[in-house]
């Protein structure tokens, strides 16, 4: 199983020189991915918490620098690492413009993106760009067809709800298939149930990037569970399954004591963090993203990409 590191965007992050040093040193680590995520405000006072049932917004999120800004500064300080999104809120932006980003940073870096999507959830966020809870879903879906349309070949011809091209150049192009993976999905499948989310994901996406939230033998198990499940319904729509990656996100907050037996994965100490990265490779994982936006001490990015190089030593 590979690794990826999420790089700093949040506040107190001196962005004019930490996201080259991050880039460079995940790269030189062995990391073998960096990658960038998308809050687009932070509101005083949010229409939903930041997770169920009353979990507050944490203060860093105050700032989150860009994500395809981010990603284009590490693209031009690094030669191999794969440049990811994980994940851009699809309804937080118009189709084609997003397409046509990515599609640029893919040239810059020599084909090395990787474009991670989600329908996303914050409210606040959404009516920010003129966007509903509604619209996620078909927004979502409609940003797909767009980058299959023009990262296909000129002439472009496309419409959609919000999106017409007619017979037009859009340049430029990646270098080669840009891989999109998505996020989303439900705890149920593997008692074989299935969900929109997870219907997407087997008929159009290249991988699936969900969260490792239960540590131990039952995480490994359910998120195996859940990827059979996602393979199988993909099997069915006539996909080829072995090109497509699992690759998790593991949102690490350490603590001064071993956490307890009813922990969240990826919460405690290095030791049992270790002990997470393990169960997600168990889980059959192509690549986990180890994600230390959370500490409050990732103001100091120094200090951050020490422990990111441990992690990576001790894996």
């Amino acid at each position: 199983m590979k690794l990826g590191l999420r790089l700093p965007q949040r506040l107190g992050v001196d962005l004019r020189h930490d996201l080259v040093e991050a880039a460079r040193t995940a790269e030189a680590a062995g990391y073998a991915s960096v990658w960038t995520y998308e809050q687009l405000l932070f509101a005083e006072t949010p229409l939903e918490p930041y997770a169920p049932p009353d979990v507050p917004w944490p203060e860093s999120g105050r700032q989150t620098a860009d994500p395809l800004a981010v990603l284009t500064a590490a693209a031009v300080v690094t030669q191999e690492v794969r440049l990811g999104t994980a994940v851009l809120i699809a309804a937080l932006h118009t189709p084609v413009q997003l397409a046509k980003a990515l599609a640029t940073i893919d040239q810059i870096s020599g084909g090395r993106v990787v474009a991670g999507l989600g329908a996303g959830w914050s409210t606040d966020g959404l009516q920010a760009t003129g966007a509903t809870r509604a619209d996620r879903g078909p927004f979502l879906d409609e940003t797909l067809d767009v980058f299959d349309a023009v990262w296909g070949p000129d002439p472009v011809t496309f419409r959609s709800p919000r999106v017409i091209i007619d017979n037009a150049a859009v340049l430029p192009k990646p270098v080669s298939k840009i891989p999109v993976m998505l996020a989303g999905g439900a705890s149920n499948l593997g008692r074989g149930g299935s969900s929109k989310a997870m219907q997407r994901i087997a008929r159009r996406a290249d991988g699936w990037l969900p969260l490792l939230t239960t540590p131990g033998p039952a995480g490994a198990a359910e998120l195996r569970a859940n990827w059979d499940r996602i393979r199988e319904m993909a099997s069915g729509y006539g996909r080829d399954t072995s090109r497509m990656e699992l690759v998790v996100v593991g949102n690490v907050t350490f603590t001064d004591r071993p956490a307890g037996p009813d922990r969240s994965a990826f919460v405690g100490t290095l030791d049992q963090v270790m002990d997470d990265i393990h169960t997600a490779e168990e889980a059959g994982a192509d690549e986990l993203i180890v994600d230390l936006n959370l500490q409050d001490w990732f103001t100091n990015t120094s200090r951050m990409l020490e422990t990111a190089v441990k992690i990576r030593e001790r894996a």
